[in-house]
């Protein structure tokens, strides 16, 4: 087809994937199979060269040591494939970008296709796997309630769009439900309702085992019960408001910090200690596995820890009749502190955008 008949609908999805890309902050260094064009020419050349490529039926194909599907570099017509295209791209990223970890994230049913192109590659010598760090991340399919392939009632694919449309029309209302708009500046609702909707939509998709199908359900997802992003979102920002409703600024807070020893006295100030410290092994692991469901959970689990200690502990005592603050527990007020920071670093790593007013 003619590029002046393809460049409007080109240009229309282009337009449509930026409102997705908009909602949920990805950022992308757009290059299509155009961009590859040149390198797939010098791709197969290569692999000819070195004597890797044998003829099947007029394709071009090459097998890779212990794998018994080829690759098809070339197709009978003399048409270059995925196969090519995805072969030029690995080889760009590893010798034009000079990249130590690169991730392909798609469906789990193309995990024996990148299991051979990443065959190809090690095989002609493109990259050592002992130094550079190259992996399919592969994930299930995501479920409707009746645990059929996710559709609308009409059978159709759901667009992420409406998804996301939808997202934020169930938060508005979970909001109202719960009286906030009474409470909050227009901004600050619109901000809580950005931030409840699509942060539930990324933590729905992501607390589940990736490898796995999950079933979606739009009124799990917004329960501030249980493990999810709204009851990990309310709970951040009850954190967030202790100081403040004390009066105690940060400044005065980063001078504890310096100046305070902790005194965990009591078993719920240690266990919520003993669950901080776990934060650097969680982050290892998930680097590791790439299963970043381990971090949803243990969010929860410092989420829940931090709600016993809250409950038993106390961190800032006030008159009853004046209301006024008494006394404040400094290194308790820490404890807050430090789990808050440990939330936001994990909510950073989800993609999760918390508030401070919600």
């Amino acid at each position: 087809m003619p590029w002046h008949v393809c460049k409007p609908v080109h240009t229309f999805f282009r337009k449509e994937f930026q409102k997705v890309y908009d909602c949920l902050d990805v950022k992308l260094i757009e290059r299509g199979e155009s961009y590859y064009q040149d390198m797939m020419t010098t791709v197969v050349k290569e692999f000819e060269d070195k004597g890797l490529v044998e003829m099947d039926e007029g394709r071009k194909i090459v097998f890779t040591p212990g794998l018994p599907l080829p690759l098809t570099i070339v197709k009978s017509d003399g048409g270059f494939t995925y196969d090519t295209s995805d072969l030029a791209a690995l080889k760009q990223r590893l010798m034009e970008e000079k990249a130590d970890i690169i991730i392909y994230v798609t469906d789990s049913g193309q995990g024996v296709h990148f299991q051979v192109v990443f065959a190809a590659a090690q095989m002609i010598g493109w990259y050592d796997p002992n130094v550079t760090r190259v992996e399919h991340a592969g994930f299930g399919v995501v479920l409707g309630e009746d645990k059929k392939k996710f559709k609308t009632r009409s059978g159709d694919t759901v667009r992420l769009m409406d998804l996301l449309e939808e997202g934020l029309k169930r938060s508005m209302d979970k909001l109202k439900d719960k009286e906030r708009d009474k409470v909050l500046t227009p901004e600050e609702l619109q901000a809580a309702q950005t931030s409840v909707a699509f942060g539930c939509i990324k933590y729905a998709d992501l607390s589940h085992n990736r490898i796995n199908d999950y079933v979606f359900s739009f009124d799990k997802m917004l329960d501030d019960r249980g493990n999810t992003a709204a009851y990990l979102l309310y709970a951040f920002t009850r954190i967030r408001s202790i100081a403040r409703l004390a009066n105690i600024e940060d400044a005065t807070l980063r001078k504890a910090a310096e100046t305070t020893e902790l005194v965990l006295d009591h078993e719920k100030e240690w266990k919520l200690g003993k669950c901080i410290l776990r934060f650097p092994e969680i982050l290892q692991k998930i680097l590791e596995d790439l299963l970043l469901h381990t971090l949803c959970d243990y969010l929860y689990e410092l989420a829940t820890t931090f709600t016993e200690f809250y409950d038993t502990c106390y961190c800032v005592e006030k008159d009853r009749q004046t209301g006024e603050v008494v006394k404040v527990n400094m290194w308790r007020m820490l404890l807050c502190e430090v789990t808050a920071a440990v939330m936001a670093e994990g909510f950073d790593i989800l993609g999760i955008k918390p508030v401070h007013r919600m």
